[in-house]
């Protein structure tokens, strides 16, 4: 072999070489894995939190604006007992009040007594079917075994009914306007007793309701009996 001929055999040796070589490259880079996206803490991009959340406020409070994790953790319970307390004493007492102004058509002397009677009916009714459906979707029974209605607030005797019943004219008006007077009250005072302390919010709407109508309830029927 002349000394030109070994050039040439060395250079088409190496260019073979250096063509091998980059198809081994190319080959081994087709196999590896794609590499993974990187993480936010890899990035330094930190995660998005969530929107803040405007939480209501209790009646007469304003709302507030909580991170939405807090009120994740700190969600109430759906009830509690003092919920359920109040909805099996508020069914014998709207009970009560409509007994009393049933009464009224038949008895009362003065069409406004008996058009707050009509009224009474006409809310109360309704509502103490609401009540036993808050229980009846939650398995809970309405009656308190052992429990005296006659104790709750505004209820009025059993010997104090049988003279309403007894009552007519201007002598039932009389009673009907004192006693539903005193019945009011004490629903009043239970439904703001519950909105302190209950954690249902279909029953702080309903206790809410409850005191506002019934307070301007007593307001008409003070009307009624003024000099």
């Amino acid at each position: 072999m002349t000394g030109r001929q070994g050039r040439v055999w060395l250079a088409v040796t190496a260019l073979v070489v250096l063509l091998v070589g980059a198809g081994v490259a190319l080959t081994g880079r087709g196999d590896e894995p794609a590499a993974a996206p990187a993480s936010p803490s890899a990035t330094g991009t930190a995660p998005v939190a969530a929107p803040p959340v405007v939480v209501p406020g209790r009646p007469g409070e304003p709302a507030a604006t909580r991170a939405a994790q807090e009120v994740r953790d700190a969600a109430p319970p759906r009830y509690n007992g003092l919920d359920v307390w109040y909805v099996r004493m508020m069914i014998p007492h709207h009970q009560q009040a409509v007994e009393m102004a049933t009464l009224a058509p038949e008895r009362a002397a003065d069409p406004r007594v008996r058009a707050v009677a009509d009224r009474i009916r006409a809310a109360q009714g309704p509502e103490i079917g609401v009540l036993r459906g808050w229980l009846d979707t939650r398995g809970l029974d309405a009656e308190v075994p052992g429990h005296d209605h006659g104790a709750m607030r505004g209820m009025q005797s059993a010997e104090a009914m049988r003279q309403l019943a007894a009552a007519r004219g201007a002598e039932f008006d009389r009673l009907f306007v004192r006693m539903m007077t005193a019945h009011h009250e004490g629903a009043v005072i239970m439904s703001t007793d519950l909105l302190k302390v209950g954690a249902d919010q279909t029953l702080q709407e309903f206790a809410n309701a409850v005191a506002s109508e019934q307070s301007a309830e007593i307001a008409r029927l003070r009307e009624l009996i003024a000099p």
